[in-house]
């Protein structure tokens, strides 16, 4: 199993012909933590190769502040997500040096946000909405520890989300806010730990 943590971004193109009109500059310029657990599956097809299958789930938040002439405005989003996640990675392993033995890992992960694509409540401050599929490409690289009783492996993963989550749908009476982004690609950061 695998037990990580998590901090989530979105990378944001503004709308460039909104953003002369009006000043509204999205932004997200706060990180929160998450949390991710996966089932460790791995196949090794060579000595210095793995290939690894970790389903699971991932759990966390953004939050996107809106600037007007640098100034925060009120109308600020916060984006909570909880993934279903399906990564398939290559894993390709260094010499081992007594105990210990790198790595770099590198894949694809698809993720399902259940939270994703909430309806417009004019009782809470739900401007946007993010699509819930999404394919990701991820790169990274940790140690094997091989210890008495079992390998413990620490891990950091950059994943970059493939295509523009961003419902194209305007909340009724707040088009600004959805008007001031023009795409809206996720990012994750994962540290992880795993007991094999």
């Amino acid at each position: 199993f695998s037990l990580g943590f998590n901090t989530m971004d979105f990378n944001i193109t503004p709308s460039e012909k909104y953003y002369k009109q009006d000043s509204l500059y999205p932004k997200v310029s706060v990180l929160n933590p998450g949390i991710n657990i996966q089932i460790v599956t791995d196949f090794k097809p060579a000595d210095y190769l793995d290939i690894r299958f970790l389903p699971g789930v991932s759990f966390g938040q953004r939050v996107i502040r809106y600037y007007k002439n640098k100034v925060l405005v009120n109308g600020q989003q916060k984006l909570e997500s909880s993934f279903l996640e399906f990564p398939l990675l290559l894993k390709f392993k260094g010499e081992r040096l007594n105990n210990v033995r790198p790595y770099v890992i590198g894949g694809f992960n698809y993720r399902y946000d259940l939270a994703g694509k909430k309806e417009f409540d004019d009782s809470k401050p739900i401007y946007i909405r993010i699509k819930r599929p999404d394919l990701y490409y991820e790169l990274g690289g940790g140690m094997d520890f091989y210890l008495t009783y079992f390998k413990l492996s620490v891990e950091i993963k950059m994943s970059n989300g493939i295509g523009n989550v961003l419902v194209q749908e305007a909340a009724p009476g707040h088009a600004q806010y959805f008007n001031a982004i023009e795409k809206l690609k996720s990012q994750i950061w994962v540290l992880s730990f795993h007991f094999e």
